[in-house]
């Protein structure tokens, strides 16, 4: 294929019809000049040009080339303007993926992103599986991944922040009468629980499990945002991340004692590219929001309880 250089000696002859004058536009020799022209010769197997007295002519093959040899200089311009622009955060796509209930951590990112990055081309994949999400990374669908930890060790994983799990009921529940809750407090308790398809199903269960807690499931949801609203409505109690609770929550909130986070991870396939990188500072930057009202109710659990890894 022709190399790029050979065919910026044929635009720079066409505009000059000079040799000598396409040397000193491209800053180069003529002897070089002309061997960029003779390789590009012999590639297309036809005589581009033809040299006479007063300089050189494009053949009617020469004429033919060009035009699409000024094309293909253009595209490869516009691809160094784009790399440089998605390096530089002022252009290019940024494709992002993360698990449904953590789309309120990456809202108030990407907000901000829209405000400094307007050239910047933002999209959201979400989903309740750990797997489907592996997958948008794995085939090249997504850029990063917000998602819990652990993740399988072929991604590269960027810690991004650390997010509490929570107990959320109706306000007069005997749990919401306590400071802080322990899971032995949760064995028999009617549970407002996760359907299968949502990965914090199978993660709680195998919590419980390891504590030797057994809740009483009364109704299961796929959305990870309905699990406390239910429960605040009355049907039972639910454990699910801070991040699912909303400002304006109309039920309580009582942290864990021990207190139970999870942490959060960004993922990529590899190592992140400037514009991957500077968005996933951006996220652990700002971390997870807790709306005003959720803090209040926490703050007091959160100055007695120990802080610890969760029990799964």
């Amino acid at each position: 294929m022709a190399s790029l250089r050979a065919l910026e000696c044929l635009v720079a002859v066409a505009d000059s019809g000079s040799i000598t004058q396409a040397a000193r536009l491209l800053h180069s020799s003529q002897p070089a000049v002309s061997h960029q022209l003779a390789t590009l010769e012999r590639e297309t197997g036809t005589t581009l040009l033809r040299r006479e007295s007063r300089g050189v002519r494009l053949t009617p093959a020469g004429r033919a080339a060009v035009a699409d040899a000024r094309r293909a200089i253009e595209a490869a311009a516009s691809a160094v303007r784009s790399a440089r622009a998605a390096g530089e955060a002022s252009g290019g796509s940024l494709r992002l993926a993360c698990a449904q209930s953590l789309v309120s951590v990456l809202a108030p990112v990407i907000r901000e992103w829209h405000r400094r990055h307007p050239e910047v081309a933002i999209t959201l994949r979400e989903s309740t599986s750990p797997d489907e999400l592996h997958g948008f990374i794995d085939s090249d669908e997504a850029d990063v991944a917000l998602m819990p930890a652990p993740v399988p060790g072929r991604f590269t994983t960027t810690a991004v922040a650390e997010e509490e799990i929570v107990l959320t009921a109706p306000t007069g529940h005997p749990l919401a009468a306590r400071p802080a809750v322990r899971l032995d407090d949760l064995e028999g308790a009617p549970l407002v629980h996760f359907a299968p398809e949502n990965g914090l199903s199978a993660w709680l269960d195998r919590s419980f499990a390891r504590a030797g807690v057994r809740p009483e499931p009364v109704m299961r949801t796929a959305v990870t945002t309905a699990a406390p609203q239910l429960a605040a409505a009355g049907l039972g109690i639910a454990v699910c991340p801070v991040s699912a609770v909303s400002d304006g929550f109309p039920g309580a909130v009582r942290s864990f004692s021990p207190r139970w986070v999870r942490q959060l991870v960004a993922v990529t396939s590899v190592e992140p590219d400037p514009l991957a990188a500077l968005f996933i500072r951006n996220l652990r930057n700002h971390g997870v929001h807790v709306p005003r009202g959720v803090r209040t109710q926490l703050a007091a659990d959160n100055l007695t309880s120990e802080k610890t890894r969760p029990p799964s």
